[in-house]
């Protein structure tokens, strides 16, 4: 009789350690991080197409964004992109022959691919009254993404700004493949 009460306490325990488990996972999946995969070309060169990351689902609640982090937001109900937050609320922005201006300075992008010291990936000038809104500067809890491949991205040019509301989480993990491993910043 005591083998079969052991045995019996021993199962519950088991299942109860799983059960905290599957929480914590749960719990960790929700609100704290999340696998994505890059899905197209937009985020060339720093990012290929089928490159598993890592978001951060909880560092913008206790920081605003900063210029340069790759993000994971919402573009639809159905769809989330991974862009360059590029403007940041009270700028304008334009980008004219591939130099980019913030607020009429100009601001370098050193992850932008260079090949014998011309930009490969070109961007076609705009500016932000141009841009879906038609804003003079980036309003309050909003911002402006572009991918890295600016001739093969759809981001804030076609689609507008980006609020606060429809962002996942900040992403800078490549996990996998195991050759791709690493880091990315600025």
């Amino acid at each position: 009789m005591e083998k079969r009460k052991k045995k019996k306490s021993e199962w519950f325990d088991w299942v109860k350690a799983l059960l905290v488990a599957f929480g914590l996972a749960f719990i960790i999946r929700m609100f704290l991080f999340a696998p994505i995969v890059v899905d197209g070309p937009s985020m060339m060169p720093t990012l290929h197409d089928g490159d598993q990351m890592i978001v951060n689902k909880f560092t913008y609640l206790i920081d605003e964004p900063d210029r340069f982090d790759v993000i994971v937001f919402h573009a639809s109900a159905q769809k989330d992109f991974i862009k360059r937050v590029i403007g940041l609320p009270g700028e304008h922005v334009e980008v004219i022959d591939n130099v980019l201006y913030i607020d009429g300075e100009k601001v370098e992008e050193t992850f932008l691919e260079k090949k014998d010291g011309l930009y490969q990936t070109l961007t076609n000038d705009f500016s932000l009254e141009n841009l879906p809104g038609e804003y003079e500067v980036i309003p309050e809890e909003h911002v402006l993404v572009l991918g890295d491949n600016r001739g093969n991205s759809t981001d804030s040019r076609m689609i507008g700004l980006i609020s606060m509301d429809q962002i996942v989480g900040k992403t800078s993990l490549i996990y996998w493949p195991l050759d791709r491993m690493q880091t990315i910043g600025e």
